[in-house]
């Protein structure tokens, strides 16, 4: 967006009773917020608004560095053991769907007997609905991850023996 229209939508914003516009184009976005204590930045200031993340998960608390052994009555944190058979990972980062459409049945369900080439699940990346294909046939283990969450990049999200 080039800076005379950035400056005309400022603006306007500034004139009017609007207290937020928001517009997205091929090129970018750009959202301006009229501030509500005028006088600190004054009224149409362009607000620059970062682009919501996915936070990833956080990392269990490192046990203290002071040398003193585990508590003998503490249990011990479950380990976690690797997935026997073939692991489909994310190719991408997005959104992970079992199924085509909302309310449609899943493309695959646990036990069920897939083929190399067979869509298993969806991942949805920057509005796109990306199909994820067997890529070993067997049968289907394991399903790790849930519908609608958020998945990384070499995120395991089946198993198939």
């Amino acid at each position: 967006m080039d800076l005379r229209k950035l400056k005309t939508l400022v603006d306007l914003v500034s004139e009017s009773n609007i207290s937020e516009l928001e517009i997205t184009e091929a090129d970018g976005k750009v959202r301006i917020v009229k501030s509500e204590a005028g006088a600190a930045r004054g009224p149409g200031v362009w607000v620059p608004q970062p682009m919501a993340a996915p936070m990833p998960a956080m990392a269990p608390a490192m046990p203290q560095a002071s040398g003193a052994a585990p508590s003998q009555g503490a249990p011990a944190a479950p380990a976690i053991a690797p997935e026997t058979g073939h692991v489909v990972r994310s190719p991408m980062v997005g959104t992970f769907y079992r199924a085509s459409a909302p309310g449609a049945k899943p493309l695959v369900d646990v036990g069920q007997a897939v083929k190399e080439g067979d869509p298993i699940c969806i991942i949805e990346a920057m509005k796109i609905m990306n199909e994820i294909d067997a890529d070993t046939a067997g049968t289907i283990t394991k399903i790790l991850v849930e519908n609608g969450q958020a998945v990384e990049f070499d995120q395991p999200l089946l198993v198939i023996e």
